[in-house]
């Protein structure tokens, strides 16, 4: 059958569809960074939250989600002013990196990032353990919340990374017009990261309660959030792999990217 689209409808159809890899292989990447505002912050109400033993201020565990948004405001100048022009005399690229590999870099950082909250959970869950809290989850553990302000400041500087190469490449690699198109498609796997994560962990809440303690138990406690994170970050990881294999093989649509 011939096709109704006109040549520059076919073109664009043609871009979409070699985006498609890189958009689905950026959706593990939403699953991790929708920890900040969920299990993060669920694991942070059990911790030590006083600011000072004497003033009677409490942090609220939501606010340590302020860390993402300082990393970033930190990381932007550094990023541009020094890691660019030290990238380029390396690299002879323009950007210092090419999109992405700066896509791909953030990845790898909130890999780690997982890693290092699978450590401080394990932690907390040892001193719940060792003050005899395991079955008292209406008790605060004696670990201080702010042990959890690493895995957010990873996450905000693996944002400077992936979610702004992201904005870039879905805007520069699609048709002038279909930009709102490109963008709307980045924007897209926040959505379908957070509607993933929301399965997964439905399924690891299912598959966990048939053999014994949900890592999910409301007895957090008793729960095992450092299983999950660990999962995450394996996960995480093995996505870095496959997003290498597919952005080697990407051929940009925009010539400036192919400068080395």
């Amino acid at each position: 059958m011939c096709s109704l689209l006109r040549p520059k409808e076919q073109e664009g159809k043609g871009v979409m569809v070699k985006l498609l890899p890189i958009w689905m292989t950026s959706v593990v990447y939403a699953m991790v960074i929708v920890q900040v505002s969920t299990l993060f912050t669920k694991q942070g109400s059990t911790m030590d939250r006083r600011i000072g033993a004497t003033t009677g201020l409490v942090v609220p565990p939501a606010a340590l989600q302020s860390f993402v948004g300082l990393a970033i405001i930190a990381s932007v100048p550094i990023y541009d002013r020094a890691f660019v022009p030290l990238a380029r005399r390396v690299t002879k690229h323009p950007s210092g990196i090419t999109m992405l590999q700066r896509i791909g870099a953030g990845m790898a950082i909130a890999s780690v990032a997982m890693a290092v909250a699978a450590l401080v959970e394990a932690a907390r869950l040892r001193a719940a353990r060792d003050a005899g809290l395991v079955d008292s989850p209406g008790v605060t553990v004696p670990m201080s919340l702010w042990w959890m302000v690493p895995q957010y400041v990873l996450l905000g500087l693996a944002n400077v990374f992936t979610m702004v190469g992201l904005e870039e490449f879905f805007y520069d690699q699609v048709p002038d017009a279909l930009r709102s198109v490109g963008l709307a498609l980045c924007m897209s796997i926040m959505g379908v990261g957070n509607y993933a994560s929301g399965v997964l962990v439905s399924a690891v809440d299912w598959a966990t309660m048939r053999t014994g303690e949900s890592w999910f138990s409301d007895n957090l406690n008793r729960a095992h959030l450092d299983y999950f994170y660990w999962a995450l970050a394996g996960v995480a990881a093995l996505e870095v792999l496959v997003f290498l294999y597919f952005s080697t093989r990407y051929v940009y649509t925009n010539k400036r990217e192919l400068v080395m």
